[in-house]
Order: structure tokens, then C-alpha cells, then sequence
């Protein structure tokens, strides 16, 4: 999504703050949200980016969730930012 305006939706994380998706109102694609847990971060969804080149993930977060058909490299570092509350 480049231009016009995004659709949003809240929902409360595990934590208890609110998180806030924004969304492409055509495709309901998400492109990024954002988390009262982490003031002033933007977290952009991966998938907006074609760049075969875009650096990998440098972190897992709630890899103790994740379903168990996901499966992260081997070389994924540990969580290291702690639950925001």
C-alpha cells in the first residue's frame, strides 16, 4: 500500500497493552502495527518487502507459541527482549 488510508484493528496482547494492525482495506493485507508495549516502534510485516536480499530475522519473539508446524533456522537467536506489562 502506497497511498490512501489504512484500515485498522485493535486487539489486547497477552501482556495486556493494546496492539494496533494496519491493514490494506482491499486485500486485508497487514503492513504493519503498532504496540503500546514498545512506544515509538513501527513493526512493518516481512512480507511487504520483494528484496531477495533483506536482511533475516536477527531475533525470535514468542517462539514458545508458535504452532508446531513452524519450524525457525537453526541459527535463530533466542528471545532476548523481555514481555511488556
Amino acid at each position: 500500500m502506497t497511498v490512501g488510508q489504512a484500515a485498522t484493528w485493535m486487539r489486547t496482547a497477552e501482556s495486556g497493552n493494546a496492539l494496533t494492525f494496519h491493514f490494506c482495506p482491499t486485500c486485508g493485507s497487514t503492513v504493519y502495527w503498532e504496540g503500546e508495549g514498545f512506544p515509538g516502534y513501527v513493526a512493518v510485516a516481512i512480507g511487504n518487502f520483494a528484496d531477495p536480499n533483506f536482511p533475516a530475522p536477527t531475533i525470535a519473539v514468542w517462539e514458545e507459541s508458535r504452532h508446531p508446524w513452524v519450524s525457525l533456522p537453526p541459527d535463530t537467536p533466542p528471545k532476548r527482549v523481555a514481555k511488556q506489562g
